[in-house]
């Protein structure tokens, strides 16, 4: 006999709130296909077994965006579960180091002021780190 699970998988995700020099802040758009396609995040990935999530949001960086980033102060955790998945958003402040963020592994990228953030559409979890972006 055999227990099927109702429970959505589970994955540790490693986000980065990037800064400028400007005080703005990298959004990019999700890839049209698949699930949340074209909604709007605030880049980052999936955890690897071995890695700290400093090294997880450096790495997904460099592999989405092509940019060298230092992963600052922890923002927020939050954990969210959609109908398909269950994730948990690990957010830090992060600073652009070197080179110029390319859409990589993105339909698109874009340098925004925190109060335009309310102007792109997001999946559900990212509200909370809005929230708390806006808090300071």
């Amino acid at each position: 006999m055999s227990v099927i699970s109702a429970d959505p998988p589970h994955k540790i995700i490693g986000v980065a709130v990037i800064w400028n020099e400007d005080q703005q802040i990298l959004i990019d758009r999700r890839l049209p296909e698949g699930v949340m396609g074209g909604l709007w995040e605030f880049p980052g990935g999936k955890l690897e077994p071995g890695e700290t999530i400093e090294e997880c949001i450096q790495r997904e960086i460099k592999e989405e965006l092509g940019i060298e980033i230092e992963v600052g102060k922890h923002l927020i955790t939050i954990d969210h579960t959609y109908t398909h998945l269950r994730v948990t958003l690990t957010v830090h402040h992060c600073r652009l180091i070197t080179g110029i963020p390319q859409a990589l592994e993105c339909d698109a990228i874009c340098w925004v002021n925190l109060d335009e953030l309310e102007n792109f559409t997001f999946p559900a979890a990212n509200s909370e780190i809005i929230a708390a972006l806006k808090q300071g």
